[in-house]
């Protein structure tokens, strides 16, 4: 009965708030869903919902002429009375047939051809007469599960019980956004969001927003998980065939040609659908194209379609987008999923000019309580009405969150969760208070078995406590780790806690204390699991390692918009290790090499002497015109990809045991990604350092560079490591210039090529540069393919990497695995 009331009234202050409502159907009466509707002469817009169902709100009263436009059927229009009363306005919409031009065509000659030829020596111009606007935004997206499995890999999937139906379908995401949006072109866009709504969820903050619908057809590129070529871009005839279906003429009177777009090849980033262009302006209509996950390398999608309606005001004599629909459909082993997001923009101004102050850093900022809007507000602005499906959804899954919020509730699911099996000695163990946010684990020894020389098989239980506030976003975590090795027989313990202190300068703390057996290179270049098959299989044990017994605290915080900076201090003492056990576990006469990466057959000397010191360091990163979204919880840094990003930092040793060990060390570091368009990305990664009064430091303080002599990438990102050096041949207390460059090529290339396009995969070149004083610069070389793999998991890259340092040094094949850092 409840829900039956609640209906009722969300129906009545629909009526009450709606002037004018009805339904568009077709000539066989099926309703028609994202019809674009508006007032002629006017910026004031609306579209249907999947029902076929509008409403127009907070008209002016006056005479105004209503016109109803849908991609494949005749534009229909018709005058009416605004007052304060409801008024329904039911529409027929008929098929067009777009018949084909009566003209002359010669031998040869395409007339789709010669129209787009037009409409790309147009796009700029047409683009530019709405470079500079304001409008109202409106976003409703909707995210659905199909078919899901009840038990997948032998665990059950029940988590969205309470909200499928019982063929385990339903709506898994429901929000809206409403905003005010601000741009100039090309890349100037602020958005303040006036209300933001998720179902289920009263403190939720919608994820869609202006910027990421921001899918221009007059820009050369769309840009998706792969950038995709628009049908009227510079370069369009690469990519597309084009034939004219036929013409209509739109309602102001001015011709619309239909033009059928087909990509020469599938396997590139092309869409395949419609086109609709004005004959005389050469502008852009609607659209309705769709592409597949294969053409722009998102392996989990099947299909994107887009479509989009523009209208025409002859008072500005400018088409203006007011309905965009992007539906997706999508899947991954036995999941299913699909959805769609209605964008809907009304109310332009065109201004000529805006204020240097009007766009800043901050691109999306959302209004005080923007996430605890009345239901009385929504009737009010929403430009689209709810679906029963998706008025059920609210309802339901704001009655589903009042229940999962009490402490009963709560407590009830951990109760179920946190009881104690044996098995779980093994799998590991977490208790869990849902309702005061904390929770307690057990990590089993199990999953952390490894293997070394220096301590033989190792074991790395623990126990971690977590605490998070979900008000300001902040969190408490403690823990504590046991290292034992077997062969070295010795225990190590540790811990540390670490306290995020704001959301907004994303300020934190952590102290670490204990014991451990660290790698000589503290950036770790070779993982646990990739030494341990390396040692036991090919008697190359080359992870060195060394005991430290720290007490260290960090501190960071962004200082202002785009530079943050993280301080460390740390006293500690440095032991070296020798080798425990030379067991071997195939026959062979190889012998493992020593703990000493300076002497590899000598297995009694060390690599350095026992000393104790304090370090102190300080870096700061800067990010160059830092955009962000500022919420009521906090500040979100989105970067900013059209510059580089700096590091600027400065070590140094103190009060050592050995005054050798007292020197400082001045580095910076530069990354930058740049966008190349449809031909990929480009990957740059510098770094350069400078030691002083360092001649005599102990060689853990040396720098050293992330080699690899696995032919197994080690978990490292390909532009911060060297994939034939061997890993401390070329470490330094002098000073030193690294630098990575990857051409990632998106399919550029290679879907041009028979047979290899098939693999959808991607071109990586590479070329490493390593120098440093007194020794000739060392180099490599390669070219590799990503994205390979079986269907839709596309786990593997494969490279051949040449090195050269005073001629020719090698060359070998490194296989990656994405997920190898999951086993770690």
């Amino acid at each position: 009965m409840k829900k039956k009331i609640t209906l009722l009234f969300m129906l009545v202050c629909s009526i009450l708030n709606a002037q004018l409502k009805g339904l568009v159907t077709n000539d066989k009466g099926v309703p028609l869903p994202n019809v674009n509707i508006y007032i002629k002469n006017s910026y004031k817009s609306t579209t249907t919902n999947d029902k076929g169902m509008y409403e127009f709100k907070n008209l002016p009263e006056a005479k105004a002429v209503v016109v109803f436009q849908y991609m494949g059927y005749k534009t229909y229009k018709e005058e009416v009375t605004i007052d304060n009363t409801l008024k329904t306005l039911n529409v027929t919409l008929n098929y067009d047939s777009f018949e084909l031009k009566e003209v002359v065509i010669k031998k040869g000659e395409n007339l789709a051809n010669e129209i787009i030829k037009n409409a790309i020596a147009e796009r700029k111009a047409n683009s530019k007469k709405f470079n500079r606007f304001t409008a109202d935004f409106y976003s409703r997206g909707i995210f659905k599960v199909k078919e899901l499995p009840k038990k997948f890999m032998g665990q059950d999937i029940d988590m969205f019980d309470e909200i499928i139906d019982s063929t385990r379908s339903g709506i898994l995401y429901l929000s809206e956004t409403v905003s005010k949006i601000t741009c100039e072109k090309p890349n100037k866009l602020k958005e303040v969001i006036v209300a933001s709504k998720v179902s289920g969820n009263d403190k939720g903050y919608s994820f869609n927003k202006a910027g990421d619908a921001d899918f221009d057809f007059y820009e050369n590129y769309i840009p998706l998980s792969t950038n995709a070529v628009s049908p009227i871009a510079d370069n369009a005839f690469n990519y597309y065939k084009y034939k004219l279906e036929g013409s209509t003429v739109e309602e102001n009177g001015q011709s619309i040609n239909k033009i059928k777009v087909t990509p020469k090849r599938n396997s590139e980033p092309a869409f395949t659908g419609y086109i609709y262009i004005a004959d005389d302006s050469y502008a852009i209509y609607a659209v309705d194209l769709e592409i597949t996950g294969k053409q722009i390398a998102s392996d989990g999608l099947n299909t994107l379609k887009i479509k989009q309606n523009f209208s025409y005001n002859p008072s500005s004599k400018i088409w203006t987008k007011n309905l965009q629909i992007l539906d997706f459909d999508a899947g991954i082993l036995v999941f299913k999923f699909n959805g769609s997001f209605t964008h809907s923009y009304s109310n332009y101004t065109f201004p000529e000019s805006f204020d240097k102050k009007t766009f800043t850093s901050e691109i999306v900022k959302f209004e005080t309580n923007a996430n605890k809007k009345e239901d009385n507000f929504w009737q009010n602005i929403r430009p689209v009405p709810l679906t029963e499906e998706e008025s059920n959804d609210y309802i339901k899954k704001n009655t589903l969150q009042e229940k999962r919020k009490s402490e009963k509730y709560l407590d009830s699911i951990d109760a179920k969760h946190n009881k104690f099996k044996l098995g779980d000695i093994l799998s590991g163990y977490t208790y869990s208070k849902s309702f005061k946010k904390w929770s307690i684990s057990y990590n089993t020894p199990i999953t952390s078995i490894s293997y070394n020389t220096v301590q033989g098989w190792k074991v790395q239980p623990g126990i971690n406590y977590y605490k998070y506030n979900d008000e300001n976003k902040t969190y408490t975590s403690i823990y504590t780790k046991v290292d034992y090795g077997f062969a070295e027989h010795k225990w190590r313990i540790f811990g540390g806690y670490t306290q995020k202190l704001s959301n907004f300068n994303h300020s934190y703390i952590s102290i670490f204390a204990g014991s451990k057996a660290e790698q000589i290179n503290p950036n770790n270049p070779i993982s646990s699991l990739v030494n341990m098959v390396s040692t036991m299989f090919f008697t190359n044990n080359f992870m060195k390692l060394y005991e430290k017994n720290s007490l260290q605290l960090k501190y960071g915080r962004e200082i202002t918009n785009g530079i943050y900076v993280n301080a460390f201090a740390e006293y500690a003492e440095k032991k070296p290790l020798l080798n425990t056990t030379d067991h071997k576990f195939t026959k062979t006469e190889d012998v493992y090499s020593s703990n000493n990466p300076l002497a590899p057959e000598d297995f009694t000397s060390v690599a350095f002497q026992k000393f104790n010191f304090l370090k102190t360091g300080i870096e700061a990163s800067i990010t160059f015109k830092q955009q962000y979204v500022s919420r009521p919880d906090g500040k979100y840094n989105q970067g900013n990809d059209k510059y580089p990003k700096l590091f600027l930092g400065i070590d140094k040793g103190w009060a050592s045991t050995n005054n050798n060990n007292d020197y400082t060390l001045a580095k910076a570091r530069i990354m930058y990604d740049i966008d190349l368009g449809n031909k990929g990305e480009l990957k740059i990664n510098s770094r350069v350092g400078k030691f002083f009064n360092a001649d005599a430091i102990a060689f853990t303080e040396f720098a050293h560079f992330n080699g690899n002599q696995t032919h197994v990438a080690g978990g490292l990102a390909y532009t911060n490591q060297f994939n034939l050096l061997p890993y401390y041949s070329m470490s330094t207390n002098k000073s030193y210039f690294e630098t990575h460059i990857e051409l990632h090529n998106e399919g550029f290339i290679m879907n041009k090529i028979p047979l290899l396009n098939k693999l959808q995969s991607k071109l990586v070149l590479g070329a490493h540069n390593l120098s440093i004083p007194n020794s000739a610069p060392y180099q490599e070389f390669s070219i590799g393919l990503d994205n390979l793999g079986f269907g839709k998991i596309k786990l593997f890259r494969i490279d051949y990497f040449r090195a050269y340092q005073s001629g020719y040094q090698g060359d070998g094949i490194l296989i990656g695995f994405k997920m190898l850092n999951a086993f770690e």
